[in-house]
């Protein structure tokens, strides 16, 4: 875990919650001036602690209608075959999410699709014959009662 003081959790809990403030605005917030403020921030951002800045979009409003989890099992659970798994899946852009688990489930997969139909089509055609699957099992979302992406601060 990084070392952090006190200003650096107030910078990131601040530009974790709103990306696009101005580092003079974001200086004031936490209580320094803007050269320090930003010195920190680029810091933060060398040692990784800051991987990137993005929009957060709505996927309803861009045609992504259904959001789905995917239980995937894999044949195989050496080396090889996980990496072999996680390359195809970087490759697929419908799969926003992959998580590698422990226990009877290999990975589970966060997909968004247009519909019903484009997700059984993503389904048949890419995720099931994707390398080492045995079986999936999925879930469709019927709604999102908590979206918090970043980590408590």
């Amino acid at each position: 875990m990084a070392n952090l003081d006190d200003i650096d959790k107030r910078l990131l809990s601040e530009l974790q919650a709103e990306g696009r403030v101005t580092n003079v605005e974001l200086a004031q917030r936490v209580g320094l001036t803007a050269p320090p403020c930003l010195r920190r921030v680029r810091g933060l951002e060398e040692d990784g602690v800051i991987r990137g800045y993005h929009a957060d979009l709505d996927p309803s409003k861009l045609g992504f209608a259904i959001t789905v989890f995917a239980m995937v099992s894999l044949k195989s659970q050496a080396e090889g075959a996980l990496r072999e798994f996680e390359e195809a899946m970087r490759d697929l852009p419908e799969v926003r999410e992959v998580h590698m688990l422990n226990g009877e489930i290999d990975f589970i997969l966060k997909i968004v699709s247009q519909d019903l139909q484009s997700f059984q089509e993503f389904l048949t055609g890419k995720l099931t014959p994707a390398p080492n699957v045995e079986s999936v099992k999925t879930s469709l979302t019927i709604r999102t009662a908590k979206y918090a992406p970043g980590v408590p601060l």
